[in-house]
């Protein structure tokens, strides 16, 4: 684990997973990239292009310097990026928050975790095979539909349907509530205030 000098807070780098470009922003895929810019609104940070093939900025949540990052590789190949991000800023795995959509879990739903495998995200795969640990503090998003009648591929990257727009805000703002935690508190605490099988029912186990 990196430290900060002396007694202040270590730094926490936040990647949120997407695919830029105009086309892939209000898509179920990109709802990493929603969390990020929610988090850069909250607490004015200024997101630029530079930084490990990444958009990316500094800022603080109350006393936690933190670093805000959406990989510019496409999702496929976050790896890249957000290894780059760790290595140039000296961090390691254990100073990662890494934010993306979860087609296992029912829309709304919210699930974080410390481990384990990709579960079929080429994102997070990317990502493990980049650092070489399946050990980083993930936020799963869940995005999957009452009734998925199309194939996944082109449901992720197709935008949000009607239904599920009127919850995106609300979504967002929860899941950007939920890094807030992980960063104040630790994993450990987020998970009991903040997994939840879907909006209004909160995840008994863990």
């Amino acid at each position: 684990m990196s430290e900060a000098s002396g007694n202040l807070p270590r730094l926490r780098c936040i990647a949120g997973l997407g695919n830029p470009g105009i086309r892939y922003q209000e898509t179920p895929h990109n709802i990493g990239f929603m969390v990020v810019d929610e988090l850069a609104r909250r607490y004015s940070v200024h997101l630029s292009k530079g930084e490990g093939n990444s958009v990316a900025g500094s800022g603080r949540m109350a006393t936690s310097p933190v670093l805000l990052v959406k990989p510019q590789t496409f999702m496929n190949n976050s790896g890249q990026a957000v290894g780059a991000v760790l290595r140039y800023r000296k961090l390691t795995n254990e100073d990662l928050i890494v934010v993306y959509d979860e087609l296992d879990l029912p829309w709304t739903a919210l699930r974080i975790k410390k481990n384990g495998s990709a579960a079929g995200h080429n994102g997070v795969k990317s990502i493990i095979a980049a650092l070489n640990t399946t050990v980083f503090t993930r936020v799963r998003v869940g995005i999957r539909p009452e009734d998925l009648t199309e194939d996944a591929a082109e449901y992720v990257l197709a935008p949000f349907r009607r239904e599920m727009k009127v919850d995106v805000d609300e979504v967002v703002s929860y899941t950007a509530d939920a890094v807030e935690s992980i960063v104040a508190e630790g994993a450990d605490r987020a998970m009991a205030k903040f997994n939840r099988r879907a909006r209004g029912i909160q995840e008994e186990e863990q």
